[in-house]
């Protein structure tokens, strides 16, 4: 099954709630929160207290994806604000298998992000950790960019290396999804949609998340 999560951070700031009540009630399956700190990326968003009001909006999973640096430091906040996935950057840690070990013994799912050009094998040695892999098809920091094509190559790989290896890992993938490329990039292996401002900037954003689902139904 492909879960769509729409990233939240491409909603109206000032109408957090309805837009979070809006996924839902469109049958998004997950909420995504991304999570910026000035340093891992240039950009900087808002902390625990951003996944904590959510939290309150809605009986969903929120998908806590962590680009900052020192995350070990930022998973038990977010944890006790209320998320239920948490990823956290490769490129960003040290200790990849403490962090992720910190994650699950919290009973949260646990992610590990890739950048555009951090290739999969970086993962070789924490497979067994995992819970999912979030493939970066965007330069982190930013929405509304465009989808990197050799991307789909990088998802397709991953995609028959987890089926080697018979591993229930699921893919998750953000940056540049849209209406006319999410059915080329389930094909290739994605399971989890992560899409920003390609609902929250639509003129009714609760129809792009059902055309998603139904895309997503079609697609072998």
């Amino acid at each position: 099954m492909v879960r769509i999560a729409p990233s939240i951070l491409s909603a109206d700031f000032a109408k957090l709630g309805e837009a979070v009540r809006l996924a839902e009630k469109a049958g998004a399956d997950l909420i995504h929160v991304d999570i910026m700190d000035g340093h891992f990326v240039p950009n900087l968003t808002l902390g625990p207290q951003l996944v904590a009001a959510i939290r309150r909006e809605t009986h969903l999973p929120i998908d806590v994806h962590l680009m900052v640096e020192n995350p070990r430091a930022f998973i038990p906040l977010f944890h006790a604000a209320g998320a239920d996935w948490i990823s956290l950057h490769v490129e960003a840690t040290a200790h990849l298998h403490k962090d992720l070990a910190m994650i699950r013994g919290l009973g949260r799912k646990a992610g590990v992000a890739l950048n555009p050009a951090t290739p999969i094998d970086t993962l070789k040695e924490a497979l067994g950790e995992l819970d999912f892999i979030l493939v970066m098809s965007v330069d982190p920091g930013w929405g509304g960019q465009s989808f990197i094509p050799s991307c789909l190559e990088k998802i397709r790989k991953l995609r028959d290396w987890i089926r080697a290896e018979k591993r229930d890992i699921l893919i998750e993938v953000d940056g540049g999804i849209k209406l006319d490329n999410v059915e080329d990039i389930i094909r290739a292996g994605m399971e989890v949609v992560v899409a920003g401002s390609a609902i929250f900037e639509a003129p009714d954003p609760a129809r792009v998340i059902r055309a998603m689902k139904e895309i997503a139904r079609k697609t072998p």
